[in-house]
């Protein structure tokens, strides 16, 4: 039998392992590998948005601020809900569909 040896070529441009870019890019490897790489832009606490948002989660945090419409307890989906959640409380709700029935007709002879 024989061996076939599979030749690797490297494609396009040789790298420049000593240069700027090649340095700049394995330290940010390394950064990535330790965890050091920071993502995206820097918050600004001071900033008129930081502030809102902060009085905005005090208030979600104490209720304050409520999102939505508010439930209208007096309509029908709602009466009908709550007439389900009764029914499932109580065990009286009957779930899938009801049996097919069967009519048979007599013919008299």
């Amino acid at each position: 039998m024989k061996k076939v040896v599979e030749k690797v070529v490297k494609l396009g441009r040789p790298v420049n392992e000593n240069s700027v870019r090649q340095i700049r890019l394995k330290e940010l490897e390394m950064k990535r590998e330790l965890g050091l790489v920071k993502r995206g832009r820097p918050v600004n606490e001071n900033s008129e948005r930081q502030k809102r948002l902060s009085e905005l989660e005090n208030k979600r945090v104490n209720g304050e601020v409520k999102r939505g419409r508010p439930v209208n307890e007096n309509s029908e989906r709602q009466k009908r809900l709550n007439e389900l959640e009764s029914k499932r409380n109580s065990g009286t709700l009957k779930l899938g569909r009801p049996k097919k029935v069967v009519v048979t007709d007599e013919v008299a002879a």
